[in-house]
């Protein structure tokens, strides 16, 4: 299911407007001279640092040094040609943590391939494969014919440069011509595989601005659009002769084309140019360009909505807005990027690169795949493996290798825990999303005046324990933001409220991270707490608030949250109260193989210390309405990575903790059900609700029923049975005969 629409942060560079071709369609170009001096480029650029913006789109028109005047200027300047000086311009920005992405028009292999060592990305439109628009809107434009353009596109795949093209709709072309255009560019794409994405761009009818400059018009919509969020002054101009008129349904039917051409590239476009962005998204857009900082050069009184008007819009739809790099995540290596290049997204912009099993920062020690054998090996005989071999494992990508894991995990799942798959019957309340702690992997916390924050009164909440008894729960599991105005006597009254009207509940409350706020405001130990907390009714404890125990990431992802030595404070003392927890980890967001295997290091010298954790669960990052997704580029972990995880997690915990769970809320039931071959031997709850994943964008729903979570079992050909908390089997589900 597609919940992302992506965009870059990006700031416009119009370093020549000089243009060799005369496009009727086209406000930009100038056959005056037109160039910024170097000294006007270095202040842009320090501008757009300053702004933290991640793209510079650099435009110009077609060989501006045509112009004597402009040649004479590059001379001046030192460089050679228009190229050299887009050149020093694209490494002055990577000075400054800016990735350049260039559409400089037609270019030969030799400009192409000195661009390349300095740009993430370049681009050109195609705009049309129709080769009679040379007679009207691209008379007097040699390099807009379809051929020459092409051949750029051609020879970018050649020198595996990722690039960005699109049609122009709207300018005199035939219905037949719009998809005969994509075709041509699906058949590049076919060669060499580098178009990231298609810019499906409607034609808008533009005045001249003749003595003005287009850029300057632009930055002041812009500033003025995204101050009011009121986008006043679009001109509303008749089509020229030669245009024919674009709708909606012409556009969706482009996507759908583009689609199927090309299944696995971008759909871009413009949210400027037209009012009906929000319904092409629904219709299989992908992207919205970049929401420049500056405006749009080339309409410039058609200013872009700003990022947090646009992620409004689109979160009413059930869509996530992401950012992106100008280059998109699979072309991010040393084979399609040059070293520089990537260097500079590896100092600045290391979490947008894809986890390509080895991790995106550079190891304290070598990776070593060899040691993968030997560590399934020991794994499947429950020894415990050393971080070397820990990380090796989950860092692998060795289809044979991650099988050998897989059948090692199901091996020892079936040791510890037999064929049955557990699950229990309960109900998640979450009390209130209030919290200070301000995670960035977190989409449920909300401070105290947020529109959006909200605190469950004692009436709503007995409710809810009510519907869970109603439903035949055995658990109630009960976990908050840390809400600031809270004492412990609060904490104390809501289990007593919970156990008085429903005494038959288990109750599994307060995550470590609450637990030790308890004691920072009431000033006792973690023991006192505990004692108290289980006079009032607590059966046991999450193990949740561990994310990854490791503190770098801890600091990266959450410098206000408790560090892993209170962490581990918090569960000893709550096995030592003779209270039972779980433990958890979230995987899939910036960490790497080798902070993962210091978690699970962690968790088993725990668990091997106090034998109090009955059962261990892997969460699977959520990334669509977080921070972490929103701006650092993490994407949803794929079920394949999430799969190799699961089997890793039950071989590095060996014979110390007998149940491992799957979270179908983060995973899908379908994963989930898969993950009953890779050492997973309990579904978790039916759960009722469930905020904190939901809020973060998770698209799995909230509640399962057993005879859902029974099926899933069946379905891998296994019996089911409903558990209590503490593993206590209430009613057994054979396999049916027919399965």
């Amino acid at each position: 299911m597609r919940r992302r629409v992506t965009f870059s942060r990006n700031l416009t560079l119009s370093l020549s407007r000089t243009c060799r071709c005369y496009c009727k369609y086209c406000a930009f170009a100038t056959h005056a001279a037109h160039l910024y001096s170097p000294d006007e480029v270095l202040e842009i650029l320090d501008g757009a640092a300053r702004r933290q913006v991640k793209e510079l789109l650099v435009l110009t028109g077609e060989r501006p040094e045509v112009n004597p005047e402009v040649r004479e200027r590059l001379l001046g300047y030192g460089h050679a040609d228009f190229t050299a000086y887009v050149v020093w311009v694209c490494e002055r920005a990577l000075e400054r943590g800016l990735l350049p992405h260039t559409n400089l028009g037609v270019l030969s292999r030799e400009d192409l391939a000195r661009l390349r060592e300095v740009t993430a990305s370049q681009g050109l439109m195609l705009e049309s494969i129709s080769e009679r628009l040379m007679e009207t809107v691209h008379a007097g434009s040699p390099t807009k014919h379809p051929a020459r353009r092409l051949e750029t596109i051609r020879t970018a795949g050649e020198l595996r440069i990722p690039f960005t093209s699109g049609i122009l709709v709207g300018i005199g072309e035939s219905e037949q011509e719009r998809v005969e255009s994509l075709e041509a560019l699906a058949a590049v794409h076919a060669e060499h595989g580098h178009i990231q994405e298609v810019i499906l761009q409607n034609f808008v009818p533009h005045q001249r601005y003749y003595g003005r400059e287009p850029a300057q018009i632009a930055d002041e919509a812009a500033r003025e659009y995204w101050r009011t969020g009121v986008a006043d002054g679009r001109p509303q101009l008749p089509l020229p002769d030669w245009a024919c008129p674009v709708n909606i349904e012409d556009m969706k039917r482009l996507i759908a084309e583009t689609r199927r051409l090309m299944p696995d590239v971008g759909i871009q476009i413009p949210p400027n140019l037209a009012d009906w962005w929000g319904e092409l998204v629904a219709a299989g857009a992908t992207d919205l360009g970049g929401l420049s900082a500056n405006g749009d050069h080339i309409s410039p009184e058609h200013p872009f909505p700003s990022p947090h008007q646009v992620r409004k819009e689109l979160q009413r739809d059930g869509y996530a807005l992401t950012e992106r790099l100008c280059v998109y995540p699979r072309y991010i290596d040393a084979e399609w990027i040059a070293q520089g290049v990537l260097d500079a997204i590896k100092v600045k912009y290391w979490s947008f690169i894809p986890r390509r099993g080895s991790g995106r920062t550079e190891p304290p020690a070598p990776i070593r795949p060899s040691l993968v054998a030997g560590a399934v090996e020991r794994g499947r005989d429950g020894l415990a493996l050393t971080p070397e071999e820990l990380t090796a494992m989950f860092a692998e990508t060795r289809p044979e290798a991650i099988e050998d894991m897989r059948q090692a995990a199901d091996e020892l799942r079936e040791e510890l825990a037999g064929d049955q798959v557990t699950f229990v019957v309960n109900r998640n309340i979450n009390i209130s999303n209030v919290c200070t702690v301000g995670c960035a992997f977190c989409g449920f916390g909300q401070g105290k005046r947020s529109p959006d924050a909200y605190e469950h009164g004692e009436q709503d909440f007995v409710a809810r324990i009510a519907d869970a008894v109603d439903y035949g729960a055995t658990e109630l599991c009960i976990q908050s933001g840390i809400h600031p105005d809270w004492s412990l006597e609060d904490y104390l009254g809501w289990l007593r409220l919970a156990k008085a009207t429903a005494p038959q509940l288990h109750l599994h409350a307060y995550s470590a991270m609450e637990i030790a706020h308890m004691c920072d405001i009431s000033g006792l130990p973690p023991a006192e707490v505990f004692a108290q907390l289980k006079d009032a009714g607590l059966g046991s404890t999450p193990g949740t608030a561990a994310e990854v125990l490791h503190d770098g990431v801890r600091e990266r992802i959450s410098p206000n949250k408790l560090p892993v030595a209170r962490w581990v404070q918090i569960i000893r003392a709550s096995h030592e109260a003779g209270l039972r927890s779980t433990a958890t980890v979230m995987f899939g967001h910036i960490e790497e193989p080798w902070e993962l295997a210091e978690h699970m290091r962690v968790v088993r010298e725990l668990q091997e210390e106090t034998g109090g954790i009955t059962e261990f669960v892997p969460l699977s990052f959520i990334p669509f309405q977080t921070l972490l997704g929103r701006t650092h580029g993490v994407e949803e972990i794929s079920r394949e990575e999430n799969l190799k995880h699961t089997a890793v997690f039950r071989l590095a915990l060996g014979r110390t903790i007998g149940s491992l769970q799957a979270s179908w809320v983060k995973m899908g039931i379908d994963v989930a059900t898969e993950s009953l071959r890779w050492g997973v031997n309990d579904l978790g709850g039916t759960l009722m609700e469930e905020s904190i994943s939901r809020l973060a964008g998770s698209y799995h729903g909230t509640k399962l029923d057993p005879h859902q979570l029974v099926a899933a079992a069946h379905a891998a050909g296994r019996p089911a049975a409903e558990r209590t908390t503490l593993y206590e089997i209430r009613r057994r589900y054979g396999v049916p005969l027919a399965a």
